[in-house]
Order: C-alpha cells, then sequence, then structure tokens
C-alpha cells in the first residue's frame, strides 16, 4: 500500500516503538495508521484495544475490521459482548476506563491501545472518560491517539508525555487530500466566494421596502432549496449529505423535495429493490417508519437522525454507500468518525445551540462535517454550500467559523463519585494528589487548580458523610457504588435501604429507564401505574435529599433526577407487548425508545456486577434483563445478524 507522507511517518514511529498522535482533517486517511497497527499485532499474535466514542462508530468499526480481520476482532460495549477474548478488542472509552479502574489486570496482554476521536476529550458531558483513561492507562500499553485538526496538539502531547514519562511523536497534517470549494446560498443567490458574498449582505435600494414609521428596511428573498438542488445537479454535485441541527427538520426538507426525482428509471427500480430487500432482512417490512420513507427512497433522497430506529438507520446507511442514494438529510452525529463520504455537503444553517445557547457554528464543528465532501480517488475537489441568513449570522461571524482556527482542545474534567471512589480505595488520602496528572492541571491557573481540588475534597466529604467512607476504607454501600457511573448516589441509597430487592422484576424496569431517561423540554409524562407512582415518589424524596447535600457541598453538576416518562411504554415491553403498542404509550422517538431501553439494560447490568449484590437481587435483574432485551432493543443480535 502507498502511504501518504503523514501516515508514512507515523508508521515509521510506530516501527521505532514510539506511542504516537496523530492530527489529521477528517477524511485525509487516520485509520490506515490504525489498521497498520491492529495487522502487524495480530501477525505477531499481539493484542490491541481499539476505542471510540460512540456504540454506533464501535459498531461500524467492528464491522469494517471483521470484513478485514475475521475473527481477530471482537466487541465489548455496554450493550454488546461479541469475542471479547479476541486479539482486537473494540470498546467505548467507557468501558476501557471502568476496566483500568477496576480490572487493570484483564488489560495485562495488550500492548496498544488506539483512542479514536481523541479531541472528545473536549466534551463537556463524556470528556472526563477520556481524560481518565489517558491518566491512569498502565505503563506498558503503547498509544495511539487519532484526532481531527486541533491547534494544540504538541500540548496535548506534552501532556501524555509528562504524565507516563515517556516519549510520545506527533503527527500533523494540515492539507486534506481532496480540497474543498465553498459556495454561499444568500438572497437565493449562489456565489462562490465571501467577496461576492457581501455584495448580498449590502441590497441596493431597489431590494428594500418602507417599514413603519418610514424607515427603509431590507427586504430579505427566502433561500429556495429546489434552486440549490438545481444549481448543484447543474453542477453534477451528488451524492451529498444535507446536515441539520434537528430531527423534525431533517424530515421536513426531504418531503419538501419529494416533487424532485434524483434518479434514472433504471436507478430507481434498482434502489427500490434494496430497499425493499434490506427492509425484509432487517426485520422492518411491518414498520410505519420504514413505509414513511419509501417514497423518498423512491426518488433518491432520505433521512437519518437519532430519533429513528437502529436497523432503519443502518438500512439508510447502506443505500447511501450503495451510492444510488443522491441526497441525504441528516444530523450532526452522522459526521462523527462514519465513514460516509459525498460529492457534496450542504449546511441548513451556520448556527446551532451549544447548551443553551445558539451560536455560529465552531470552527472544529464545521470541519467535522464539511470534512465528508470530497471522495478520495473519486472527486478532485469537494463542494461545500452554506445557507446563509443575513439577519442570523453576521459576515464576520461566517469568515470565522469557514477560516478561522480550530478551537483547541480544553480538558473538562469532573470525575464521577464511583471514579472517586476507585481511587480511594487504590490511594486513599492520596487522592488529591493524582489531580496534577491530569490535563485540567496542565492547562489551568492557580485559581482553577484549586477549585478542582476542593471539588475532589468535597465529594470526599459527601461521601464519608453518606458512610460510602468508612474508617478510611469503602464500606459495602461504598463497594456499590464503585461500580455504578453516573448515577451513583441514588442507586445506592436505595441498594442500602433494601429498596432494590424488594422490587420485582417489572418494577426493576421502571426505575432503571427513569434513572437513564433524559426528556425533551416540551415532553410530557403518561400516567403512571400504581407501582411506578410508588417508586417515583421515594426516587423524587431521595433526589431532593441528595441534592441539598451536593448544594451544601458546592459539588456541580447534581446528580440526574430520575424521570419516568418512560414507565408505561417499558412496563408494556416487559409484559411482552410490541414494539408498535410501545409507540402509543410514549411520545418519546422510536429510536429514542431502543436507545433508552438499552442504556436500562446497561445499568442493570452494572448493578448486577457490583461485587455487594445478592444473589436473589441478581437473579431478578436477569429476569429483568431478559425481558427487555428482546427483538429490537436487542443490539447484539442487531450486530450479529446484520454484520
Amino acid at each position: 500500500m502507498q502511504y501518504d507522507r503523514f501516515q508514512q511517518e507515523a508508521i515509521d514511529y510506530i516501527n521505532q516503538g514510539f506511542s504516537v498522535i496523530v492530527s489529521a482533517p477528517t477524511g485525509a486517511g487516520k485509520t490506515a495508521i490504525a489498521e497498520y497497527i491492529i495487522e502487524t499485532s495480530i501477525s505477531k499474535n499481539g493484542c490491541v484495544i481499539y476505542t471510540a466514542p460512540l456504540k454506533a462508530l464501535s459498531n461500524q468499526k467492528f464491522r469494517d475490521f471483521k470484513g478485514i480481520f475475521g475473527e481477530n476482532i471482537g466487541i465489548l460495549t455496554g450493550d454488546v459482548s461479541i469475542n471479547p477474548q479476541a486479539n482486537v478488542l473494540i470498546m467505548t472509552t467507557e468501558i476501557l476506563r471502568n476496566k483500568i479502574l477496576q480490572e487493570p489486570d484483564s488489560l495485562k496482554k495488550y500492548s496498544w491501545v488506539i483512542f479514536d476521536e481523541v479531541h472528545y476529550i473536549d466534551n463537556y458531558e463524556r470528556g472526563t472518560v477520556w481524560e481518565e483513561s489517558l491518566i491512569f492507562l498502565p505503563k506498558h500499553l503503547k498509544i495511539l491517539c487519532l484526532s481531527a485538526t486541533i491547534p494544540n496538539i504538541r500540548e496535548f502531547g506534552r501532556w501524555i508525555e509528562k504524565i507516563h514519562n515517556t516519549t510520545l511523536k506527533v503527527v500533523i497534517e494540515d492539507s486534506r487530500p481532496v480540497p474543498l470549494h465553498f459556495f454561499y446560498q444568500c438572497q437565493n443567490e449562489i456565489v462562490d466566494d465571501l467577496k461576492n458574498l457581501k455584495k448580498l449582505y449590502v441590497l441596493p435600494i431597489s431590494f428594500r421596502h418602507r417599514g413603519r414609521h418610514g424607515h427603509y428596511q431590507a427586504h430579505s428573498i427566502p433561500n429556495r432549496l429546489n434552486a440549490l438542488m438545481s444549481y448543484i445537479r447543474s453542477k453534477q454535485g451528488f451524492p451529498l449529505i444535507y446536515f441539520v441541527f434537528g430531527r423534525r427538520r431533517a424530515e421536513d426538507l426531504a418531503k419538501d423535495l419529494l416533487n424532485y426525482s434524483f434518479l434514472s428509471k433504471l436507478e430507481e427500480a434498482e434502489i427500490l429493490s434494496l430497499f425493499d430487500g434490506l427492509c425484509e432482512r432487517f426485520d422492518l417490512k411491518s414498520e410505519k417508519s420504514a413505509s414513511f420513507l419509501y417514497p423518498l427512497i423512491k426518488k433518491g433522497i432520505a433521512y437519518h437522525h437519532a430519533g429513528m430506529l437502529p436497523t432503519l438507520k443502518e438500512v439508510i446507511e447502506r443505500l447511501f454507500t450503495s451510492r444510488l442514494l443522491k441526497v441525504i438529510f441528516t444530523t450532526e452525529t452522522f459526521a462523527l468518525g462514519i465513514n460516509m463520504p459525498a460529492r457534496t455537503v450542504i449546511f441548513d444553517d451556520m448556527k446551532k445551540f451549544y447548551g443553551n445557547v445558539v451560536r455560529p457554528l465552531k470552527t472544529r464543528d464545521f470541519y467535522q462535517m464539511a470534512g465528508r465532501a470530497g471522495r478520495r480517488g473519486m472527486d478532485k475537489e469537494g463542494f461545500v454550500y452554506c445557507r446563509v441568513n443575513q439577519k442570523r449570522i453576521s459576515q464576520e461571524e461566517l469568515k470565522r467559523t469557514i477560516y478561522g482556527q480550530p478551537e483547541k482542545v480544553y480538558s473538562q474534567l469532573n470525575n464521577s463519585y464511583a471514579t472517586v471512589l476507585n481511587l480511594y480505595d487504590k490511594y486513599k488520602e492520596g487522592i488529591s494528589e493524582l489531580y496534577p496528572l491530569s490535563l485540567h492541571y496542565f492547562q489551568s491557573d492557580n485559581a482553577m487548580q484549586k477549585r478542582a481540588i476542593n471539588l475532589i475534597k468535597s465529594k470526599l466529604d459527601i461521601l464519608n458523610e453518606l458512610g460510602y467512607i468508612t474508617n478510611h476504607s469503602l464500606s459495602q454501600k461504598g463497594r456499590f457504588a464503585s461500580a455504578i457511573y453516573g448515577y451513583e448516589l441514588i442507586l445506592s441509597e436505595l441498594y442500602e435501604d433494601g429498596f432494590l430487592e424488594h422490587l420485582d422484576k417489572f418494577s426493576l424496569g421502571i426505575l432503571a429507564s427513569a434513572i437513564v431517561f433524559e426528556p425533551r423540554k416540551i415532553q410530557q409524562m403518561t400516567p403512571l401505574s400504581k407501582d411506578a407512582k410508588f417508586i417515583k415518589a421515594t426516587c423524587d424524596e431521595l433526589i431532593s435529599k441528595l441534592q441539598k447535600r451536593e448544594l451544601k457541598y458546592r459539588i456541580y453538576p447534581l446528580s440526574k433526577k430520575p424521570y419516568f416518562h418512560l414507565s408505561g411504554a417499558i412496563e408494556a415491553w416487559l409484559k411482552g407487548a410490541n414494539f408498535q403498542k410501545i409507540l402509543t404509550l410514549t411520545d418519546t422517538d422510536e429510536g429514542e425508545i431502543v436507545r433508552y431501553f438499552r442504556m436500562s439494560v446497561q445499568i442493570l447490568r452494572e448493578i448486577y456486577a457490583a461485587p455487594v449484590v445478592s444473589g436473589v437481587l441478581k437473579a431478578r435483574i436477569r429476569e429483568t434483563i431478559f425481558l427487555i432485551n428482546r427483538d429490537i432493543i436487542d443490539a447484539e443480535k442487531q450486530l450479529l445478524t446484520y454484520a
């Protein structure tokens, strides 16, 4: 194989025995370096861990690598355990972190850990997991970190070198193998440079109208989707990925194109035959959501988002890789790691929600998505179209997004109670001395460092006060909590009170779904059964007390409150109802139902694995998991059947 300059540089360092971090644009070919390590390790009967930020990405890598390396590949996520003794084990970063803290001996046979999308350490919700994995990684393991373009990659490398007392080689590639050509749709005109765009921002007087009080106001001409599609067709710009920042918006835009066919009669027959075959294979023939897509598929159009059934998303992905699907409207998760390049990428908007605020797209996020444009070996350039509403985004903001420096990666460290307990079990009062190993410490000033140390001490104080630590050791409750990441306090208090022991197999499912569920802002809770009401009342009282304690100790974010919006749905599912019936019992999207039911199984497995759980409770949990993890919820079956 002929490697690019940066790929060969990284491989040369790997052959010399160094750990390596690679920063390169989306679509540049970073995975080839990971494949080299895997192939070389397998040839020497060595073992490799490959970790990714999302289960969907882990699943895709399992399929891709299994196609190349066969039975040498296994996967371990909260949902799935297939061939876990394989030479190459793919896992989510959470699973790796848990192994590092709880079962370090299980990692002795591995020689490499590959961290894909390592810039995810900057993720507010889950970045801590990446940081903990890198801090406490056993010293015998070599590291390959793969990252999107980040300007402080050398700082990141120096941090790893310092904490592991090793040499880590940094490899940087700035150029893309397929260059990008930018276009802007504004005032329903399409231009390909910012100078011409500027003229569309400043409208001539003939394009203005007199508003209230006699003042002239700019008259904005809406950007027409059909006009954009016609322009792209004239440039032979298909297939294309259209990124939107809302699920309903993705569906609505796809339906807006129903009068527009992208396929010849022959292609139409081909794609419908493929779609029918895939729906048969994925057991989707009777699913309404699949039938809704049929008229769109017939025209070469589809949508793809997290609210869809996982199997239906997979069908759409397979249609897209067949190259018969010409236009896909999708949310931004499609850009993270999923190897689905197109000739063209469109941005529906240049702003999106970040937490609680709408702001212009970060440069790094923009290029994560824009990088899907341009298929290596097929396209001389990739085309990126930005739909610009001059009332929503200024020219300066737009220019900063597209031509600014990608944002630096910063630590989001906030150790969970389970991590604090696992570390206390090993290091006792020396736990605070571990903080200087963190990227947070490496990047922070004295005031921020002091706040972080105080937060760790506050978590230790509350754990001592509540009896998780007694006489400088973990209590039985503390040992239980050390196995439950993210929902430690409420589940541990319920465990200590004997509450979990008294729940039947249905009530355990109701509790698990409430623990993991996060409602949308406008979501309604359906009426609860008697059992669900009792569990909710107990949990509400308990979480209120726990959060008051956390406020007293200035611990933030507060422990998550359980939400019982899925109680009726999971109760019916546990009692054997089919999935179509479940959809009538909640206003949650079907893909979200699958995700939360799978998360319920995962949290039940964590409780099951806690070292102090009784045989009686274990047996009941096994029953509950068996009842939830069937049909469309069974992620392992989906991966094995359709790999």
